[in-house]
């Protein structure tokens, strides 16, 4: 257990807004680990910040499916498949 919440750092995603002006990368912590914005839009302030946060969100909300599935394939054998079963009250409470 301590071990897959270790490897949580290792696990990345990235998404993008704005066809791809904005993008955030994000950890299974859910960090914020990178951020890059296209630099046609740095003159739009409200634009940036819009597509800022709808990156950030998006890539939050992805990473929790793929921390889930993650967690689920380095517990195989270790816990068994019990229905029900939240694998993010067992690591502390992912959100």
């Amino acid at each position: 257990m301590k071990i897959a919440q270790e490897n949580l750092s290792l696990i990345t995603l990235t998404a993008e807004s704005g066809g791809g002006m904005v993008k955030a990368t994000v950890d299974g912590h859910k960090k914020v680990i990178n951020l890059e914005i296209d630099s046609e839009i740095l003159s739009d302030r409200e634009m940036v910040q819009d597509l800022t946060i709808a990156a950030i969100n998006k890539a939050i909300a992805d990473i929790d499916e793929l921390v889930k599935a993650e967690l689920a394939k380095s517990m195989e054998g270790v816990i068994p498949n019990i229905p029900g079963l939240d694998l993010n009250s067992l690591m502390g409470g992912m959100r």
